[in-house]
């Protein structure tokens, strides 16, 4: 029976912010562990990013009062970005006066932005041995059908055109 993990949420909703600049940075955190993204939000040069840190401090603090009210053992310092989304918001029409008396429409965009954090499974600093002997068995033949593919892709070519020497300008006498 596998073990199931418990995610926390947090929701920003409303944010003045096109969702495409807040995807900047919520790239930057996804996947990372909570005290890396805390940090990577709070020295991103983004005008979201202040938000952003705000919004996965308080999915942090979800968890701490989730895992307390219903027993759960948490790991705090184990706790990753599992999902980092920005939605699209309602749009707001907005005049822009132009030449003449006319007038340009725009929207300005807002953002729903949505974090949730998880606890990693296992240990988070542990990587895998990657057994030796069958991993330089399979390297020599990938490098030689490697080696090989440029080899066959310059014969295939056709020669390459010789450039024509500059015309000489004829000295005239005056």
């Amino acid at each position: 029976m596998a073990v199931e993990t418990k995610e926390f949420r947090a929701e920003a909703r409303f944010q003045r912010v096109s969702p495409q600049k807040a995807r900047l940075v919520l790239e930057l955190i996804k996947g990372l562990g909570v005290e890396e993204a805390l940090t990577t939000a709070a020295f991103t040069k983004k005008r979201i990013a202040p938000v952003i840190h705000k919004l996965l401090t308080s999915a942090v603090d979800n968890a701490k009062y989730f895992a307390g009210e219903q027993g759960l053992d948490l790991d705090v310092d184990n706790l990753y970005v599992k999902q980092a989304i920005a939605n699209d918001g309602p749009r707001m029409k907005r005049i822009r006066p132009a030449p003449m008396g006319r007038a340009f429409r725009y929207q300005r965009r807002l953002t729903h932005i949505v974090l949730s954090v998880a606890e990693r499974e296992g240990q988070a600093g542990l990587a895998t041995k990657v057994d030796e002997p069958a991993a330089k068995a399979v390297e020599p033949n990938a490098a030689a059908k490697t080696a090989k593919a440029p080899k066959a892709k310059a014969a295939a070519k056709a020669p390459a055109k010789k450039a024509v020497a500059p015309k000489k300008k004829a000295a005239s006498k005056a």
